[in-house]
């Protein structure tokens, strides 16, 4: 069977080994970052996984207990399998003052006990002289629901996987950290590898957030400073029939996979999924037994090779057991022979350390951006001779004959809603700034072969940092601190939301009509306004530009890298295959002038389409078109407002008003929002 390979998002690293290195601390980058930070009340800390998050809770938790007077630490985790991460570890061997030790009786997550028994542990930890204790999220909240806040005075409160918190009134894990800052009587410390919600529910409102000090160390930081992992590929596919037929063309038995199978509730889902799992078996070979030892499947491949394979979707107890133990086995974790392949249906996703995983494969929209960031995180952890990673989203084409067939249209626009949040999650940092008389390089930035040029936008590149410093003319710069913060740290928590809105994505995939400022101009600044209340106009439209940027530019560059660029200064040059750096400093050396209208005037989806049409049938495309193009409605009395609101600051800055006999689509597009408003009042005066 042939296979196919359509990576959506390729990203080559450095491989310059410096996030692996440690200080005369045993600390690594990430962990030094946040040690630094230790006497911050509160503090939230965005790092990927496998980046060292557990271990720079107990630096930070072990000074915080010796040193400024915190009574007990208490580590909250979402799952019990994640308490693991919070054993002992001797961390003086490194030169750290002190070890991390915890009492056995205080990891709840080991414990066998009852859930109820569990919140009386809680309660007899906080009475005891012991330092540490761990437990999930559930036995947390049920302690804080039957003891109250106050028992938890002079305490820190460590959140393992934060993203589970949601400034939601049904959240109770939420609400109960709201109490805390407002008490002001613990101190907090929130680790994530991804600080958005599948739902697009903030973590925390603004006011809250404002209180926290963020450490943020990204994705590009952790994979360009690796030893040994050089690529990763994000990608989605499509199939027809049934997923296990076709499982082959995507799943290379020679790579260490971890298969996710569907839930049993999704449309890609046979509701047997036992049954999926045999056939899986099937596919890859001749079923051999099971080893006595781990229990796991042996399959005989036609070239002799006996695949390994742990079947983590059968629920009897003992299997499982069985199974689940021999993948912890930590006489086994440099083995690479130990397993080939794990199929999953729930489990290996949050706190899942396999360091040999090359390929997540995943059959199935799922539910949750974060959860994807998750699975994808299995794959990403650094090892010998692994040099490429990548996670593989596989999707059920539209087909008419469905009764579900809106649904299918629905998860594939969320598959490449995930895509596309990827792109910026991997990226390096962008800081952007407006081009002015007075602007000059900055230090440890690479300006490319001409080097700095004064007279027109530039972009440097800092490879140390990972990080891009790119001049715009027309650019709005935040003036709050709160802005600021937003635009250092939270742009990527803007994409997620922008790409989980589904006029957006729909409009930009399909609406050939679609005139790009709708989406970069009226929709991304709905979506901040709605998010952040409290900044002013200025700071809310300086937001939006940063945003924009970043996913413009972003897709601009991922254009040029793969010779697609529709912005050549010669369009009959040569198209080379570049790197996402290369292809960001060659977008904005290409065009005349890098303002904030050119980059507004860029469709955020079009990169998307672009892949999507190589990779579905032009039948089941052009179904979703019909189907996108049925919903549409010519203009709704909001839009004609926003668009209205667009045209006074025209008129602000042009001193007119926009003209609907103009050429310019986007300045047509703004009368015609005044048109239809004026028309609908003429209407009500006429009643």
């Amino acid at each position: 069977m042939t296979t196919i390979n359509i990576p959506s998002v390729s990203v080559n690293y450095s491989r310059t080994g410096k996030s692996t290195q440690v200080n005369e601390l045993g600390m690594r980058p990430m962990q030094e970052r946040a040690y630094e930070k230790r006497g911050e009340q509160y503090l939230l800390i965005k790092s990927p996984p496998a980046s060292g998050k557990s271990r720079a809770l107990m630096f930070i938790a072990l000074d915080k207990l010796h040193n400024q007077e915190i009574k007990q630490a208490i580590i909250v985790v979402p799952e019990r399998s994640i308490g693991a991460s919070f054993h002992d570890e001797p961390l003086s061997l490194n030169g750290f003052f002190s070890d991390w030790k915890v009492v056995p009786k205080w990891n709840l997550c080991d414990s066998p006990a009852t859930e109820g028994g569990k919140v009386k542990a809680v309660k007899a930890f906080l009475n005891s002289d012991d330092p540490v204790l761990v437990t999930t999220h559930s036995t947390f909240r049920f302690a804080v629901d039957e003891f109250g806040c106050e028992v938890f005075d002079r305490r820190l409160i460590a959140i393992d996987e934060f993203h589970h918190v949601s400034a939601n009134p049904e959240n109770k894990l939420g609400n109960h950290l709201a109490k805390f800052i407002d008490r002001d009587r613990v101190h907090i410390v929130a680790m994530t590898g991804s600080y958005f919600r599948g739902d697009a529910e903030p973590v925390l409102m603004p006011e809250d957030e404002e209180k926290f000090e963020n450490v943020t160390y990204t994705y590009y930081e952790q994979l360009n400073g690796y030893e040994y992992l050089k690529k990763l590929d994000i990608g989605y596919f499509f199939y027809s029939g049934k997923y296990a037929d076709d499982i082959l063309k995507v799943l290379n038995p020679e790579e260490k996979t971890i298969l996710h199978i569907p839930s049993v509730n999704s449309r890609e889902s046979t509701k047997d999924k036992l049954r999926e799992v045999d056939h899986i078996l099937e596919e890859l070979g001749e079923w051999q037994g099971t080893d006595d030892q781990t229990g796991f499947h042996l399959v005989k491949q036609k070239n002799g090779y006996i695949l390994r394979i742990a079947d983590l979707v059968d629920d009897e107890a003992s299997k499982r057991d069985q199974i689940v133990a021999s993948l912890k086995d930590p006489t086994q974790k440099q083995n690479r022979n130990h397993v080939d392949i794990i199929i999953a249906l729930g489990m290996a996703k949050e706190g899942f350390d396999w360091i040999w995983c090359e390929h997540a494969l995943t059959v199935g929209y799922r539910a949750s951006l974060t959860e994807v960031v998750q699975i994808i995180g299995r794959a990403t952890r650094d090892a010998p001779g692994k040099t490429r990673a990548k996670f593989t989203n596989l999707i059920a084409e539209p087909d008419a004959s469905e009764q579900k067939v809106a649904e299918a249209v629905n998860d594939t626009l969320k598959a490449i809603a995930a895509s596309l949040l990827m792109e910026q999650v991997l990226a390096p940092c962008f800081n952007f700034k407006s081009k002015t008389s007075t602007s000059s390089p900055q230090e440890g930035y690479d300006y490319g072969e001409g080097g700095y040029d004064q007279n027109k936008e530039n972009v440097g590149f800092n490879d140390e940092t990972g990080q891009f410093e790119i001049e715009i003319n027309g650019l709005k710069q935040p003036k709050s601190n709160a802005a600021k913060r937003i635009c250092e740290n939270d742009l990527n928590e803007l994409v997620a939301a922008f790409v989980q809105d589904p006029t957006s994505i729909e409009r930009g995939l399909f609406d050939e009509e679609l005139v790009p400022e709708e989406l970069t101009q009226v929709r991304m600044g709905k979506i901040i306004q709605k998010r952040y209340p409290e900044l002013d106009d200025d700071d809310q439209e300086a937001v939006r530009q940063q945003v924009v940027a970043m996913m413009n530019i972003t897709q601009k560059a991922k254009e040029i890298a793969n010779g697609q660029s529709t912005l050549d200064a010669d369009s009959n040059s040569e198209r080379t295959n570049m790197a996402l750096i290369n292809g960001v400093r060659k977008f904005v050396t290409d065009v005349n002038e890098l303002n904030i209208d050119l980059i507004d005037r860029i469709n955020p989806f079009g990169g998307a389409y672009s892949i999507l049409s190589k990779s579905m049938s032009e039948e089941s495309l052009r179904q979703i078109h019909a189907i996108i193009s049925s919903k549409r409605i010519s203009l709704t009395n909001e839009e004609a407002r926003d668009l209205t609101l667009r045209a006074i600051k025209f008129q602000k800055e042009r001193n007119r008003l926009p003209s609907i006999t103009s050429a310019d689509p986007w300045e047509k597009r703004m009368a015609e929002g005044i048109a239809f408003l004026q028309k609908k009042e003429s209407e009500k005066i006429d009643d």
